[in-house]
């Protein structure tokens, strides 16, 4: 990854993830894969869209669960759009 800005923009995606990690009202398989999805998107491998297509492919799974909150669910669709326009610029 060489580019920062596309650094930059991918930690402020993580930043987006946080509070939900730190939410403990959010279900732990819900919160275990949100920390999968940040470390898959940080881990700065040569191939980053496909990396963050997978993160997407894994909040989308998450996101029906039944257990989510309604707040995180909005969350999660932020993250997943914010995702899905990093892949699109990466893809570029």
């Amino acid at each position: 990854m060489a580019d920062p800005r596309i650094k930059e923009k991918l930690d402020q995606i993580c930043t987006m993830m946080e509070p939900i990690l730190d939410d403990t009202a959010v279900p732990r398989n819900i919160r275990h894969t949100i920390s999968e999805c940040k470390a898959r998107v940080m881990n700065g491998s040569d191939d980053q869209s496909v990396d963050v297509a997978t993160a997407v492919y894994m909040l989308d799974e998450v996101a029906n669960d039944i257990n989510m909150p309604f707040h995180t669910r909005t969350e999660i669709w932020n993250i997943i759009s914010a995702l899905e326009k990093m892949k699109e610029e990466l893809e570029k």
